[in-house]
């Protein structure tokens, strides 16, 4: 790309922020040819069936995997008639396809110099496009990459909550997620709202969402994309495989306290998490 995505002062302000607090500021990814409605179709028809997740937009903020309905239109379909479709779609993975991959890179290349020295390499590099009808709401759930949320059409709010309070999210569901036995959406209670920080982004603006960060997502009046580009670290791998050790630790009757938030390392944890798994007893 011959024009930075990422102004300066989007990076200052990125900067600020990055790596433990959500904040919004401004990209230049408007008008992408590869973030076209058309594009993105033919992204779909591209990708593994398995890299697609789409089903009605008209959803309550929280509620079971299993109790999400089932589309009725084909995706291809969906994404072309996304302002009528009552939809919500999302590509996976799409660094899969040649041409998104190096948009993946390039984007995230320009934050290399702010985020490797806090918490080191950037691994695993992962796209997802987002595709919205009016209205629709995508669940409340957490990921566990770095995640920064391009608006590239429409707008929509994003409802974030606090990453350590374990009123929201108790340790033995981050244990269960890490070691695959949970899925991404949380239950929802309603006393949660008062602890939300609504933030609203239209076309030229993206937001920092920390890891874990539990939220859930409001779209606009009118047909939204949004790209999100993520990435993990040695720092998400730790804390991660620290929950797996810990789920081992409470399944013998023990009560360990929870991984450290950033900058903790959660080394031994993780390390005696690892070496378990590399000798064939961890369960």
């Amino acid at each position: 790309m011959t024009q930075h995505v990422f102004p300066a002062q989007a990076r200052r302000t990125f900067a600020a922020a990055y790596p433990a607090s959500p904040v919004k500021f401004e990209h230049q990814l408007l008008d992408h040819p590869l973030l076209s409605i058309d594009a993105l179709a033919d992204l779909a028809a591209a990708l593994p069936d398995g890299e697609i997740e789409y089903n009605p937009g008209e959803l309550p903020i929280g509620i079971a995997p299993e109790d999400v309905p089932e589309a009725t239109l084909g995706v291809v379909e969906t994404i072309r008639n996304i302002g009528q479709s009552g939809s919500w779609v999302a590509l996976k993975r799409i660094e899969q396809v040649p041409a998104y991959h190096d948009l993946l890179h390039d984007v995230l290349g320009e934050l290399s110099d702010i985020v490797t020295p806090r918490t080191g390499e950037m691994l695993t590099l992962e796209g997802f496009v987002f595709i919205t009808s009016p209205g629709s709401v995508t669940p409340f759930h957490f990921d566990p990459e770095h995640n920064i949320l391009l608006q590239v059409m429409g707008e929509k709010t994003m409802t974030l909550f606090p990453v350590e309070d374990e009123d929201l999210l108790g340790a033995e569901a981050h244990e269960l997620f890490h070691l695959g036995k949970r899925h991404r959406n949380l239950p929802w209670r309603d006393e949660f709202a008062a602890k939300g920080l609504p933030i609203q982004i239209k076309a030229g603006e993206a937001i920092h969402v920390p890891v874990k960060a539990p939220h859930w997502v409001k779209n606009g009046a009118f047909p939204s994309i949004s790209l999100s580009i993520t990435w993990r670290s040695e720092w998400t791998y730790a804390e991660a495989d620290a929950r797996a050790f810990n789920h081992m630790l409470r399944r013998i009757g023990l009560h360990p306290m929870s991984p450290g938030p950033f900058p903790a390392q959660n080394r031994a944890k993780a390390l005696a998490w690892r070496a378990l798994r590399k000798f064939g007893r961890a369960a």
